[in-house]
């Protein structure tokens, strides 16, 4: 049986992955639209980075979309024609956008089976669990086999967030439950993480240098305590320079080659706004 995997962009990969001999060459991923005032941005990295920046920082209108159930269909369809069996398909939180809705009803009228994950996570955190079933398909696994690889992959992930203020995270509604708890202070820094699919916030912060540290402190101790090797992702938009000295620090807990950096998916960094760094723990794959 041939094994196709499908994403879509929250995934997070960094520039070059998906390209010829990349690490997720192979992957498909559906582009998720963010709306720049009326201008509609579906690329990644260059395509996107530049007028979101600019966006955001002008304190623009930022939107985000699910992509159609007719992006799903295309997709299915031309693997199907490629000679695929079937697909694993890996995407974002339900909780924090419907592309699992959009990939579910395209799945129910696609030729071949499609499994359809929801990893309850997003980044590369969601990203790692559609390189499992990679490689799981890789190595002969057939389609319940890869799809319980990603579903694995997935629990065993976890992701952290800094962020310089909580105010586009508000405007998106990504938010609505942590308003008590954050009160008035909407410039306040806050550490979040991915808790049952949503966001949850986990401490509030005085300044962006003590942020950072806690941010590092975490992901420490989420590492401490895990019996077996981990892959780390560093996420930045806006602030690579922090990113990289992060990744750098933290490449000295889990060993060399086992920490990438990428810059955060557009149609995260579109909610979480400037400077945001995010932090993914996944279970080593190899």
């Amino acid at each position: 049986m041939r094994v196709a995997v499908v994403t879509d962009s929250a995934a997070g990969f960094a520039p070059g992955w998906t390209g010829t001999g990349g690490i997720a060459d192979g992957v498909q991923v559906v582009a998720m639209p963010v709306l720049v005032g009326d201008d509609i941005l579906t690329g990644e990295h260059d395509d996107v980075t530049a007028p979101l920046m600019v966006a955001l920082a002008a304190g623009s209108v930022v939107r985000t979309s699910r992509p159609s159930p007719g992006q799903f269909d295309r997709v299915y369809g031309r693997l199907a024609d490629e000679g695929y069996d079937a697909v694993v398909s890996v995407h974002l939180s339900g909780l924090l956008s419907g592309t699992v809705e959009a990939a579910r009803l395209a799945a129910s009228r696609s030729v071949i089976p499609v499994e359809v994950i929801d990893t309850r996570t997003a980044g590369m955190a969601q990203g790692r669990a559609a390189l499992a079933a990679l490689t799981a398909a890789r190595a002969g696994a057939g389609l319940q086999a890869a799809a319980a690889a990603a579903a694995m992959a997935a629990r065993a992930s976890a992701l952290y967030f800094y962020v310089p203020s909580v105010e586009q995270l508000r405007r998106g509604g990504r938010i609505t439950a942590a308003v008590g708890w954050l009160g008035t202070l909407l410039s306040v820094r806050v550490l979040l993480h991915v808790q049952g699919g949503r966001l949850v916030p986990l401490e509030r912060m005085r300044s962006a240098a003590r942020a950072l540290q806690r941010l590092e402190e975490l992901v420490e101790a989420d590492v401490a305590g895990r019996s077996n090797g981990v892959d780390l992702t560093v996420h930045h938009f806006g602030n690579e320079e922090d990113a990289v000295g992060l990744a750098q620090r933290l490449e000295s807990v889990v060993g060399a080659g086992r920490v990438s950096t990428s810059p955060c998916p557009s149609v995260l960094a579109a909610h979480a706004g400037l400077g945001v760094v995010a932090v993914t723990v996944s279970p080593r794959l190899s």
